[in-house]
């Protein structure tokens, strides 16, 4: 689904994003030699690298809780970004989760069903997640993704942290939390760093028009090919060896 290339002997693959820590812009045009992989404390070399491929499924997340219209803005805007033969779902949480529009390269379809959503109770989005990424994909035909827009706010949901992290590796979810304000930023910051996404704080990029930059983002991963026949643990770290401050995030594929 990632990429058409066939595995290297005894190599593994893993998604990574990586974007300019102030900016949150992506930074492109890396190469193998740019990055250093640790897993586990276990160097691993860089055997190849290409882009994870532009095209996506996007599930959109959108927060309806008491609070939750703040995010709906960002929601049409990011739906107005959506590129054919790109398609989205859309799935409406706060102390449940809705699915009011199934995938669909259809923006006017996805807008009307945004519009009629109902704000009430309050939000969990993990919960919302895990039910999102437990057969929230079947049948999807490109890179997955779950755009998850929210106020910032989490309530008390069943799941972890950690359940979610994992049910998103084993499925190949990328995670990109986009939330307003940082009262569970640490959280959104984790989902996405441990699953190859990226988080945007809105108070932060302070743009007028976020949502640009957010796909963008969403369509700059890279694959790299990692060598040894090992599987690649939680304990992956990955750091580019050039000047700067950079958010980097990993989704291992195998």
């Amino acid at each position: 689904m990632f990429c058409s290339a066939g595995l290297l002997l005894g190599s593994s693959k893993v998604l990574v994003t990586v974007v300019e820590q102030k900016s949150s812009k992506p930074v492109p045009g890396l190469t193998a030699q740019d990055f250093t992989v640790l897993d586990d404390r276990t160097p691993r070399r860089v055997e190849q690298i290409e882009n994870a491929g532009r095209l996506i499924d996007f599930l959109m997340l959108v927060d309806t809780s008491l609070v939750g219209e703040a995010v709906q803005p960002v929601a049409m805007g990011i739906i107005a970004e959506l590129r054919d033969p790109e398609q989205m779902a859309l799935v409406a949480y706060h102390s449940s989760a809705d699915l009011v529009q199934d995938f669909t390269s259809s923006k006017e379809l996805l807008a009307r069903a945004l519009s009629r959503v109902k704000y009430g109770n309050s939000p969990r989005a993990l919960d919302a997640l895990y039910a999102a990424i437990d057969g929230g994909f079947r049948g999807s035909d490109f890179r997955r993704v779950i755009l998850l827009l929210t106020t910032g706010l989490e309530g008390p949901s069943r799941v972890t942290e950690r359940e979610v992290i994992r049910m998103a590796r084993r499925n190949g979810i990328s995670i990109y939390p986009v939330f307003v304000t940082g009262a569970a930023r640490s959280l959104f910051e984790s989902l996405a760093r441990q699953t190859g996404g990226a988080s945007f704080s809105l108070r932060d990029l302070k743009l007028a028009k976020p949502a640009p930059l957010i796909m963008e983002v969403a369509r700059s991963a890279y694959t790299l090919t990692v060598s040894g026949n090992l599987s690649l643990g939680e304990r992956l770290k990955i750091e580019l060896r050039r000047p700067g401050k950079y958010a980097i995030s990993a989704l291992p594929l195998d």
